[in-house]
């Protein structure tokens, strides 16, 4: 593909590539994306360099609170020992997904040419969503030899209309799981853009924005939580061992 056809196909999904890697365009989406996964390999660096059996430090505290609650919350989903296991995975959706929200509140970071909040795209939340489908049939492979496909087949004399339903229930989660982040967080962004808008217009409306933006950090944390919960729930169901 060349690279006016690679700009062309950027320009369609409404992003404007700010430079080029070879042929392939590089949008303020992708450079938010960037940002967004720098940030946390900083924070990561940060928490780790000196981590101590008894933290001294804010950071570690609140981090270390941050992943036992989230212990907490998928251990109720699929039990304390697997929960531990697959943690990661949440654990890193939840945190990427909650940076790229509120990023987007951030009063001058989303109105810079170059940055546009990841979990505003569509492209990388449906990016998200395709990495849990493939985790997903990796795992219920791996863990139930196949066991977790037994339902498509079950009772035989249905699997004619089950497989094909079954199929299609599986592809359909990740399409709802990118569509419904990429949805709230983008219908959000315009909202809070519009507010500003109209104070700027009429500023005896200032708390309209502020009041908002409050909504918007309740929703951007609701919506990392339940990405994260169904995560853990697609996971829990593919590694559960089936007899």
């Amino acid at each position: 593909m060349s690279t006016h056809e690679f700009a062309l196909a950027a320009s369609e999904h409404g992003s404007d590539a700010l430079f080029y890697i070879g042929p392939a365009p590089v949008t303020s989406a992708v450079v938010g994306l960037w940002a967004v996964m720098a940030f946390i390999l900083l924070l990561a660096w940060l928490v780790t360099r000196r981590l101590e059996m008894v933290p001294n430090s804010r950071l570690q505290n609140v981090l270390e609170l941050a992943i036992e609650g989230l212990h907490s919350w998928t251990s109720r989903i699929m039990g304390p020992e697997r929960a531990w296991r697959y943690l990661p995975i949440p654990a890193t959706f939840f945190l990427f997904i909650l940076i790229s929200n509120y990023s987007g509140l951030i009063p001058i970071l989303p109105h810079l040419p170059w940055y546009v909040p990841p979990t505003s795209h569509w492209g990388v939340t449906a990016g998200l969503a395709v990495f849990v489908f493939l985790f997903v049939q990796y795992t219920a492979v791996k863990e139930t030899r196949g066991a977790y496909y037994k339902h498509l087949f079950d009772p035989p004399l249905l699997t004619p209309l089950m497989l094909p339903l079954g199929i299609i229930e599986e592809l359909v989660r990740p399409f709802s799981l990118s569509l419904r982040l990429f949805a709230n967080i983008f219908a959000g962004e315009t909202a809070l853009s519009v507010m500003i808008g109209i104070v700027a217009a009429i500023p005896f409306l200032l708390p309209l924005p502020i009041f908002v933006t409050a909504l918007e950090m309740v929703a951007g944390f609701v919506q990392a939580l339940i990405f994260t919960t169904l995560t853990a729930v697609y996971v829990g169901a593919a590694s559960e061992h089936h007899h």
